[in-house]
């Protein structure tokens, strides 16, 4: 019969009380993101290249899913238009998302996170290094689980800092330069991406890609443990093992007989 190990709630937070405020807060964010934009896309499947893009034109993408417009030619049915409150949902959780994440890095530069939980130490910098956490996670063993209670892995930190310093400024430049008012005051922000309707086929290729680490990383949570996990990105504690007790106490030796 398979022996389970007690767990107590460890003594030293895994997560700062901002690192979980600010977690939850883009979380809440980034899923209005991602039901408004689904809404948009929707609105016109089509992607294209350059300044200018409509339905006579040959699209870069085009996705065969219904549109909620009829001047969209699509071959199905046309849904329901929601696109005017998923735009103004839209912009509003992107502001959250910006300020939040502003206020994450500048805490994160200041209390030393950025360097001491997201940077790979100068050791695991190298090949090697990733070689063997792809293969941990092969073999189905949490590479995290051997780097310590509170520590990331090199693949982990990483995707972090990809997301923090790629992607999200990326998503950011390619949703502001779809503004006419933006574009109209500083065309660079259109310019330097080829045009509006570039733009917005970037800023729908950087979004899958957020979305597939988001699934990812939801994955790993699950993998490595949601319960506790989660109680940790909400409480601050993660469940650590408990120290095992000898199975009989320990018995002084009888003094040997004359």
């Amino acid at each position: 019969m398979p022996r389970t190990t007690p767990l107590r709630e460890s003594e030293n937070p895994r997560h700062s009380a901002l690192v979980r405020l600010t977690h939850w807060i883009t979380t809440a964010a980034f899923f209005a993101l991602l039901l408004t934009g689904i809404e948009i896309v929707i609105s016109h499947p089509r992607f294209y290249w350059g300044e200018t893009g409509n339905v006579n034109m040959a699209p870069l993408v085009n996705l065969h899913i219904p549109s909620s417009r009829g001047t969209v030619p699509t071959g199905y049915r046309v849904l329901p238009d929601q696109n005017g409150w998923s735009r103004y949902l839209h912009f509003e959780a992107a502001w959250v998302l910006v300020l939040t994440g502003l206020l994450y890095l500048g805490a994160s530069l200041w209390n030393g996170h950025l360097r001491n939980h997201l940077l790979p130490p100068r050791g695991h910098r190298t090949w090697r290094a990733y070689r063997d956490v792809i293969a941990k996670y092969l073999r189905r063993r949490p590479p995290s689980e051997e780097s310590g209670a509170n520590g990331y892995n090199v693949m982990q930190r990483t995707a972090y800092l990809i997301v923090i310093f790629v992607l999200f400024p990326l998503i950011i430049w390619t949703g502001l330069a779809q503004s006419p008012a933006l574009v109209s005051a500083y065309p660079f922000l259109a310019s330097a991406l080829g045009g509006r309707q570039s733009a917005r086929t970037l800023h729908f290729l950087v979004s899958g890609a957020i979305l597939l680490f988001v699934l990812t990383h939801i994955a790993m949570v699950i993998h490595a443990g949601f319960r506790s996990h989660v109680r940790a990105m909400i409480t601050g504690h993660a469940d650590t093992p408990a120290p095992t007790q000898p199975a009989h106490p320990s018995v002084a030796p009888l003094p040997e007989q004359p």
